[in-house]
């Protein structure tokens, strides 16, 4: 795990939109990217939040501010994404934002270990870097990218994972963007298999951040 300081976190940005992906697509959220991520997916549409360099890091105090205006604005709930938010001690930043009272959602590879208390977990596991066990044991939302066959084997093991710690999350498939063959083969998946549904990146189609 990175070492922040305190009360500080390396920031890319923060905005106000409505969520693209997974269970709570639609929503209008507050985005707190993180700086930071050694996961290096080739497919990674956010490189530019991977080096921590460049990022300056902005106080929790500033954070809760942002995600009061957000608030006020009609923000449903609080996304801490990035980057790999979990390189980073969440504790502050949870600690920070919760009087604000909007429920905390964060999106996560599950590389490292758990920081900070979530309302929401999404846990988007990777093939090449696999979740700690301890992430799929706490996620409400399994989310897989596929571009191709062996991303179905490795979501099904994931499913199975879960399950065998005693976790029942809600099953997503999210084809690659402009993945024609990712594309098909998670629409044919979730038709035969209704334990699992789809997850489309409905910002990009949107254009909206």
């Amino acid at each position: 795990m990175v070492s922040s300081p305190p009360a500080a976190l390396p920031v890319v940005e923060t905005f106000h939109s409505l969520q693209g992906e997974g269970l709570h697509a639609g929503r209008s959220a507050c985005f707190i990217r993180l700086a930071g991520c050694g996961v290096g997916c080739p497919w990674c549409d956010t490189k530019h939040s991977w080096p921590e360099a460049g990022h300056s890091r902005r106080p929790v105090a500033a954070l809760a501010d942002t995600v009061r205006r957000a608030a006020a604005a009609g923000a449903a709930f609080v996304v801490v994404t990035g980057g790999e938010p979990l390189h980073h001690d969440l504790t502050d930043l949870c600690e920070g934002i919760a009087p604000v009272g909007l429920p905390l959602h964060l999106e996560t590879s599950g590389v490292d270990r758990l920081s900070g208390r979530f309302d929401w977990i999404t846990l988007s596991p990777k093939p090449h870097r696999p979740p700690l066990p301890s992430l799929l044991a706490a996620c409400q939302e399994l989310k897989v990218v596929v571009h191709g066959e062996a991303d179905l084997h490795f979501a099904v093991a994931m499913a199975q994972q879960a399950r065998a710690a005693g976790n029942h999350p809600a099953l997503l498939l999210q084809p690659g963007w402009d993945s024609a063959e990712g594309q098909r083969l998670a629409l044919d998946f979730v038709r035969g298999h209704p334990a699992w549904r789809l997850s489309l990146q409905n910002h990009k189609w949107l254009a909206i951040r």
